[in-house]
């Protein structure tokens, strides 16, 4: 199968399970998404794949769903619920650093066959998930603050606090996108990739987390209509 349509499958699902989580579960279900969804966003972006003519790491899709979870519970249950979902996420990523790394402490055994495969895998996680940490607690945070300044705004302009969730949505996720984009991929990836392909992965990053922005709208109305 094609990378590009299993992108926008992963995109459908992805999404589609945020909704899944939410229904059976209500917001503490998308606290859940947000811890898996974050420890599993930082295993996947090691893997650099082709598609739509552009080089990029995976994860993306991951981490977009988080922004969707943020909208979600800022639009419906209020910018406290909105970021402790942003603390659980921080306090996964911490707890998941120094659980895969008391792995390596230990001596593998003669029979062992995995150690060596795990160890190609996280011994890159200390640098990739502290920079994630930073820029996912920066990008988050910003994320939920702009989220409610747009709601703000649009309330105190057209004096209607319903309307223009579109507006806020996008509004709040392309800006944070953007920070994101730009520091966790030079922050995790500096020194590991030449100056090229670093740009590269920016732009077709970017140009992901546009779609996925685009894209999520409406699974926030959907979310909005089931609660």
């Amino acid at each position: 199968m094609p990378n590009e349509l299993l992108l926008i499958l992963t995109l459908l699902l992805t999404f589609s399970a945020v909704l899944v989580f939410y229904k059976l579960f209500g917001k503490t279900g998308l606290h859940v998404w947000t811890a898996i969804a974050t420890i599993t966003a930082n295993i996947e972006v090691l893997i650099l794949v082709e598609a739509f003519g552009m080089e990029q790491t995976l994860g993306n899709v991951l981490f977009a769903s988080n922004f969707l979870v943020t909208d979600i519970l800022s639009e419906l249950h209020g910018k406290e619920d909105a970021n402790k979902a942003v603390n659980i996420g921080i306090a996964a990523s911490i707890a998941f650093i120094f659980l895969s790394q008391s792995w390596f402490l230990y001596t593998p055994a003669a029979n062992d066959w995995a150690s060596e495969s795990i160890y190609a895998i996280f011994s890159n996680t200390p640098r990739l998930m502290l920079a994630s940490l930073l820029v996912y607690a920066i990008c988050q945070k910003f994320d939920v603050w702009a989220y409610h300044k747009w709601w703000a705004f649009t309330q105190k302009k057209f004096g209607d606090k319903e309307r223009f969730l579109w507006l806020r949505n996008n509004g709040s996720t392309l800006v944070s996108q953007l920070l994101n984009t730009v520091l966790y991929t030079f922050g995790a990836f500096l020194g590991t990739y030449e100056l090229e392909t670093l740009l590269s992965i920016c732009i077709s990053s970017y140009l992901i987390f546009i779609v996925t922005s685009l894209a999520d709208t409406p699974f926030v109305y959907l979310a909005k209509k089931m609660n």
